[in-house]
């Protein structure tokens, strides 16, 4: 097999965010896990699994934190060049939704070598390289395997000033609810690979940092957010808004796609992963104002999306607000 014919995609049962375990299953196992540490600890870890934050931090002398965060995941897109510029964009962007700022990475690459072409292996790092590179990231090395599937992303190391910090616990009534990146490449990517139909718009979505973004959002003085990933933005909005004990209201309006996302919803490339983060928020969350396939393009599984803000950040799109608790944790309007 030559590595120009290689459809990345089809050696993988799911692809990029959407290839997680199911929030409600990974939730249930992580259960006994939180609000522990050692007796006696080296440092003291600001924030931790308690919450499901994006990365973890540490604290370090001089009011800075060590910000610590992996990610990695199968072929979301064909191009082996492209799936590792967006697994590493997506790795990097634990750390921007955090508020800090990437400073070292190493690989995580998982391939089946007796299937595919070592060649592409290449290809992959040389994208994650270059994306590490544009965030002013060293990449110093890693660790491989010989997997069944492919599978790559990056360990990642930042810093940030801890009276900075951004997270998911801290979101406030009264604020605004922003969105960096428009949604739908969940579905663009599931109908890619069914169909070989590439949606450039998403691609170039995928691989775009959330540098400017975070940088907007600290000097905005913004101290609660997340990236929104595979559990969706219903995911992570609930998440945010069940443990900051608010409510966050929508408005489906408001909120921004990509070219060609609601077309796909129509024509059934919904992945499963969507469907389960919408079952998995369904009870927590006010949908009777929306259709099916408005909830579906809220809940769908995104690889490498924006921040989701609370506050309001130069060109990017209010989509709605924080509001004292209500019943449901999230309405969508």
């Amino acid at each position: 097999m030559t590595a120009t014919a290689v459809r990345l995609t089809q050696f993988a049962h799911g692809g990029g965010c959407a290839c997680k375990i199911p929030p409600g299953e990974l939730e249930a196992v992580v259960a006994g896990l939180t609000h522990t540490g050692p007796r006696d600890p080296a440092a003291e870890l600001v924030v931790g699994l308690d919450d499901g934050d994006d990365a973890a931090v540490v604290r370090l002398a001089g009011g800075q934190g060590l910000v610590l965060t992996t990610d990695f995941f199968t072929p979301v897109v064909d191009d082996a060049y492209a799936f590792g510029r967006i697994a590493a964009a997506n790795a990097l962007s634990d750390v921007y939704a955090m508020g800090g700022t990437p400073v070292v990475a190493v690989n995580l690459l998982g391939w089946p070598r007796d299937v595919l072409p070592t060649e592409l292996i290449a290809e992959v790092l040389r994208g994650g390289l270059e994306v590490a590179h544009e965030a002013g990231c060293h990449v110093g090395g890693g660790h491989s395997i010989d997997s069944p599937e492919p599978t790559y992303g990056m360990a990642v190391t930042g810093l940030v000033d801890l009276e900075k910090l951004i997270r998911n616990d801290a979101a406030v009534a009264g604020t605004a609810l922003s969105l960096t990146k428009p949604l739908g490449v969940g579905v663009l990517n599931n109908r890619m690979k069914n169909t070989g139909e590439p949606s450039p718009e998403a691609i170039a979505s995928m691989g775009a940092l959330n540098a400017e973004a975070s940088v907007a959002a600290v000097a905005a003085g913004i101290r609660a957010g997340t990236d929104v990933t595979g559990f969706g933005l219903l995911g992570h909005l609930y998440k945010m808004a069940r443990a900051s004990g608010v409510t966050a209201v929508v408005d489906a309006a408001a909120v921004p796609y990509l070219a060609g996302a609601r077309q796909a919803v129509a024509d059934g490339w919904v992945s499963g992963g969507t469907r389960r983060n919408l079952d998995w928020v369904r009870p927590h969350t006010d949908l009777s104002h929306v259709s099916d396939d408005e909830a579906l393009l809220l809940a769908d599984a995104q690889t490498s999306g924006g921040l989701l803000l609370g506050g309001e950040v130069p060109g990017a799109p209010v989509i709605g607000e924080f509001v004292a608790q209500q019943e449901f944790a999230v309405v969508v309007r």
